[in-house]
């Protein structure tokens, strides 16, 4: 073998390979994509009615309590933060705790903590909702209620489905005999539907809360 061959064949073998996309990824990130459209039209209804209502938005939201929804939102912000800590631990392969620091915490048990933010934050979405029909905000009191009955409801029920998909992360981390990269791919796709959830909150409590 001459030298410009063996060169040739050297280059070929060190040549890395491809990687090719998760496909789970890549599809929840379309599927988000079409979530982002979903709220982008609960977020305009929501703008259309208070320009044709200013005087009612203006009456509505000062019976909001804003420092019990902020505080809220502190929680649910956490809970991204848990989430995230999570992944990291299963992207090391480690489902469980090796020890009873944080630092050596597994993907169960970061998750659920986060499990049990996300479940704190919708209990007081719940406790927010019932204050505000004992003053007589309701869906169908009128267009404040539709539109912060709709948005926000919209959105508990996509922090449900979350919580409900951290059990299932849970759930298979204890019943694989080998915990590998289909179930941390499981982790990190959820982590990505939780994220979503998180910003929309953010963006929810800025339009609903904040801007008068």
């Amino acid at each position: 073998m001459d030298s410009v061959t063996a060169t040739t064949f050297n280059s070929q073998a060190v040549k890395p390979a491809l990687n090719r996309p998760n496909t789970v990824a890549v599809g929840t990130i379309v599927w988000l994509g079409s979530e982002v459209m979903f709220f982008a039209g609960l977020f305009a209804i929501y703008f259309t009615l208070r320009s044709m209502s200013p005087e009612m938005w203006a009456e509505q939201t000062a019976k909001h309590n804003f420092t019990f929804a902020f505080i809220n939102t502190l929680i649910l912000v956490s809970s991204s933060v848990t989430c995230q800590f999570g992944v990291y631990a299963a992207e090391r392969l480690r489902p469980r705790a090796i020890g009873w620091k944080p630092t050596e915490w597994g993907m169960v048990e970061w998750f659920f903590l986060t499990y049990a933010l996300g479940a704190t934050f919708v209990s007081g979405q719940v406790w927010e909702y019932a204050t505000l029909v004992s003053e007589g905000v309701t869906i169908s009191s009128d267009a404040y209620g539709s539109a912060f009955y709709m948005t926000t409801g919209f959105h508990g029920i996509h922090v449900a489905a979350g919580l409900i998909a951290f059990l299932l992360v849970i759930g298979r981390a204890f019943a694989v005999k080998n915990f590998g990269h289909k179930e941390a791919t499981s982790a990190i796709v959820v982590s990505y539907y939780w994220h979503f959830v998180d910003v929309v909150w953010i963006g929810l409590f800025i339009v609903i809360y904040m801007i008068k």
